[in-house]
């Protein structure tokens, strides 16, 4: 279920859409998550992926209304020439991933039970740098995407430096 979701992701040509087999996508990830022995990280999945920042895509989304003209220029720059790199790459990663589940290299793997004081206390203390560049990450892609899609005085979205 979650390969089949995050296929349609790609492939899907609505976002809309995409967004919504993301959702399914997400959910599916926490349900290995909680199979697997871990509820908070589910938990964690859902709440704060499938929760919380899909919301502020549905919210970008929104922002920006995007019209039939902007995706006819993003499917121009998204033409077949750029297509090969990330394919290799998405082939080489499905490769190790196959010689990882063959070898069985990942199966030496010691479970232990993390609960939500152990996660905070990491976030808050060695991590507290990467919580924290990672939030203002997300605020500068905001702000970007607000900037970008800004209109202007004449009520047409703004061009773009290459156009």
């Amino acid at each position: 279920m979650a390969l089949a979701a995050t296929l349609m992701v790609i492939v899907q040509t609505r976002v809309v859409h995409a967004l919504l087999y993301l959702i399914v996508s997400l959910l599916a990830a926490a349900t290995i998550f909680l199979s697997l022995g871990a509820p908070f990280a589910a938990a964690l999945e859902v709440i704060i992926y499938a929760g919380a920042i899909l919301v502020l895509f549905v919210f970008v989304l929104m922002m920006l209304n995007l019209s039939p003209a902007t995706a006819e220029r993003e499917r121009w720059w998204l033409r077949c020439g750029v297509r090969p790199g990330p394919i290799v790459l998405g082939l080489i990663l499905a490769g190790e991933l196959v010689y990882i589940v063959l070898s069985g290299a990942g199966a030496g793997v010691a479970a232990q039970t993390v609960g939500p004081a152990e996660v905070g206390a990491a976030l808050f203390g060695p991590y507290v740098l990467g919580v924290e560049l990672a939030s203002m990450l997300l605020l500068a892609a905001l702000v970007g995407a607000y900037h970008l899609a800004r209109r202007g005085p004449d009520g047409e979205s703004r061009k773009g430096a290459g156009e």
